[in-house]
C-alpha cells in the first residue's frame, strides 16, 4: 500500500508540531480535492479532512510537544526527531513518500529506512504539492495543529499565528515576558526569537 507523510508546525515559536501519515489510493485522494494544505482555506481543509478520514485506508498522526522539539533543537537534532517520529509510524510492508525537511533527500530517506527497517522510502522536496497522499497527510497534520492552536489560544489569548515572522506573535511574547518575567506555556524556548526577546528585556 502506498502512503504519504508530512508535518505541520515545524517553524512556529508557539505550539506543537504534528506529523501525519495517510495511506490509500492516490487517485481517490485527488478526486476529493487534496492539495498542499497551505493552498486551502481553513474551512476547506476541515471538509477535506473528513473525506480523507473516510476514504483513506489509513490516516494517523502524532503530536510532537514543544518540550520534545526544544530538547532536540538545543542539540541540533530537529531533523532526527522528525525522522524518529516518522519511523515509528511506518509499517514495513507499505511504501512511503515523505515531504523532506532535510536539504538532502537521499540522506533523509536513508535515515528513515535505517530507523524503520523499511527500504521502500522516498523523500522529496515539495512532495506535499506533487503527491496526492502527501497532500492528504499535510491536510491532516494542518487541521490537527490548528485545533491544538485553538485550544492553546483559549488558554493564553490571541497571540496571532505563532510564527516568528508574525509581529503580533512577537509583541505578545514580549509583553507577556515583560509583565510576568517568564514565558507563557507552549512556547519553544530553543527558538532564536525567544532568546532575542528575553535577552533584550533583561534590564527591565
Amino acid at each position: 500500500m502506498l502512503c504519504g507523510c508530512d508535518e505541520a508546525g515545524r517553524g512556529p515559536v508557539i505550539g506543537p508540531m504534528v506529523i501525519a501519515v495517510v495511506c490509500g489510493d492516490p487517485e481517490k485522494m485527488r478526486r476529493i480535492g487534496v492539495k498542499d494544505s497551505k493552498a486551502l482555506s481553513e474551512s476547506r481543509r476541515e471538509s477535506i479532512y473528513d473525506l480523507i478520514m473516510k476514504d483513506s485506508e489509513l490516516a494517523n498522526y502524532v503530536i510532537v510537544t514543544e518540550e520534545e522539539i526544544d530538547e532536540s533543537t538545543f542539540r541540533g537534532e530537529l531533523n532526527l526527531l522528525e525522522a524518529r517520529v516518522i519511523s515509528r509510524m511506518i509499517s514495513r510492508e507499505n511504501e512511503y513518500v515523505i515531504d523532506c525537511p532535510d536539504v538532502n533527500e537521499e540522506r533523509f530517506a536513508k535515515l528513515i529506512g535505517v530507523l524503520s527497517g523499511n527500504d521502500k522510502i522516498t523523500a522529496k522536496h515539495k512532495a506535499d504539492v506533487n503527491y496526492p497522499l502527501v497532500s492528504a497527510a499535510s491536510i491532516v497534520a494542518k487541521v490537527i495543529r490548528e485545533r491544538e492552536i485553538s485550544r492553546i489560544k483559549e488558554e493564553l489569548g490571541d497571540f496571532g499565528s505563532g510564527y516568528p515572522s508574525d509581529q503580533r506573535t512577537v509583541v505578545y511574547l514580549r509583553d507577556y515576558f515583560r509583565k510576568n518575567r517568564k514565558l507563557p506555556p507552549h512556547v519553544r524556548r530553543s527558538w532564536k526569537t525567544v532568546n532575542a526577546i528575553t535577552s533584550s528585556l533583561d534590564e527591565y
